[in-house]
């Protein structure tokens, strides 16, 4: 389960994020490409657009369940 005491601190803002227990897999980038970035360094994956259409909550959810360390997640 992500901890939301340890976001990656380039989220932008919303319930959507991840954490910093991200494993850099790519599996994610794959489900939400629009949604989910590198940081510039490839150190870390973060929410760089929260998802607004019903098309990208459903790609946010496939993002989250293929994460194989739990590191993204949503507190809404």
């Amino acid at each position: 389960m992500a901890d939301k005491l340890s976001k990656q601190p380039q989220n932008v803002p919303g319930v959507w994020y991840v954490d910093t227990s991200c494993a850099l897999c790519r599996l994610c980038l794959e489900e939400a490409p629009n949604l989910l970035n590198y940081t510039s360094e490839e150190t870390a994956v973060y929410f760089s657009k929260q998802p607004e259409t019903r098309e990208e909550m459903a790609a946010a959810e496939r993002a989250m369940c293929v994460c194989p360390t739990l590191a993204i997640g949503n507190d809404g």
